[in-house]
């Protein structure tokens, strides 16, 4: 009989069990892979989008808050006169319900600003200048509103005419309501407000220079914040939020499992005290004794993290397609993360099995005599 054939009968010893256990471990590591694949698809997609603008700086409220807070639109006429800026464009963006959606992006942007520029038309075309009450549809948005071109929009009381769809090169333009400033602001009631400013440098200007012009920005201009676009959503309040609620739900989820591979483990070595001892008396020696409990352990570990990502993938595409998400985000199942996540699991297992490892080491070879 050989080390391993051991290590997998005490795993087949109590298969429902070690089943249970397993399920355990696959929970923790299907919220995992669900959760933080989520956030860094949301941060991933915002950045993205921004990117798609032409954006490299932006701007917003100073002070802290789980969403962007309005400031004065003037103040971009003051970072305007900023060296090595070739373009500002004031927006103002909401989440919120539109008609049968529970959550869609409302991307109000200045009109002749080069955040138009990025927006490729489907079909229909954009609207005539900033006063017409019209909007364009993002691709995604379009497909999860059920509007056509020619369609009327209900935003909060205002009726607007669909006059375009659009292709934005990224997964929130796509999913986005786009109209102009002046309208959103009238409709929500906040004349000359916006909640952020992108900026756009000259062409020629490295990251050292970009970094540079926001740390000049934020100095001269106190009352606002300036980040680099690689550096935006690491700086949000709301996404820091996001990011540490899914890694500590995530957390929770995994103790769970630790609790069930140690329990698991625990009631293998009890009621494996006669084998144990029994192998004692044969000449194994404790380390050996130890390594047989952790690889159980890690086994354990190993087998609940392959089946919580594969359970993690299905879900999260699954979560992907319901209208409420669709457009706000693509979940980032990075290779790094679904191996990140099977090595969390054996983690679990290893640190689990430490215990009874250490108590099953403590068995005395006389004590084969007494069980038989």
């Amino acid at each position: 009989m050989t080390f391993f054939t051991v290590v997998i009968r005490g795993l087949l010893r109590r298969p429902l069990r070690t089943g249970f256990t397993l399920g355990g471990i696959s929970i923790g590591i299907a919220a995992v892979v669900a959760l933080v694949g989520m956030s860094r698809g949301f941060e991933k997609g915002w950045q993205v989008g921004l990117k798609a603008r032409g954006t490299d700086i932006v701007v917003s409220n100073k002070s802290g808050s789980l969403t962007p807070k309005p400031f004065d639109a003037s103040i971009r006429d003051r970072i305007a006169t900023f060296p090595h800026i070739a373009g500002t464009c004031n927006i103002l963006v909401e989440v919120t319900s539109v008609e049968e959606s529970d959550l869609m992006i409302l991307s109000a942007r200045e009109w002749g600003s080069f955040c138009w520029d990025n927006l490729e038309l489907v079909s229909g075309r954009m609207p005539r200048d900033a006063a017409e009450e019209a909007v364009v549809l993002g691709q995604t948005a379009a497909e999860v509103l059920k509007k056509k071109v020619g369609d009327p929009l209900q935003i909060e009381t205002k009726e607007l005419k669909v006059v375009g769809i659009v292709k934005g090169g990224a997964v929130v333009e796509d999913g986005s309501v786009i109209l102009s400033l002046p309208l959103l602001q009238g409709i929500i009631g906040t004349p000359n407000q916006i909640n952020a400013i992108d900026v756009r440098v000259t062409p020629g200007t490295n990251q050292q220079q970009v970094g540079e012009l926001a740390q000049q920005i934020e100095q001269q201009i106190p009352e606002v914040h300036a980040v680099t676009v690689s550096e935006h959503l690491s700086h949000s309040e709301g996404f820091r939020l996001v990011k540490a609620m899914s890694w500590g739900t995530s957390l929770l989820a995994i103790l769970v499992g630790v609790l069930g591979v140690m329990n698991t483990m625990l009631m293998t070595v009890f009621e494996r005290t006669h084998e144990i001892s029994v192998l004692l008396a044969l000449g194994w020696t404790r380390g050996r004794i130890i390594r047989m409990i952790l690889y159980e352990a890690a086994m354990l570990g190993l087998l609940g993290g392959a089946v919580g990502v594969a359970l993690g993938v299905i879900g999260v595409q699954i979560l992907g397609t319901t209208p409420a998400i669709r457009g706000l985000l693509k979940p980032d199942l990075s290779i790094g993360l679904l191996t990140l996540s099977v090595l969390i699991a054996v983690a679990v297992g290893i640190l689990s099995g430490l215990y009874p490892a250490w108590r099953s080491s403590r068995l005395a070879p006389s004590r084969a005599l007494q069980a038989g």
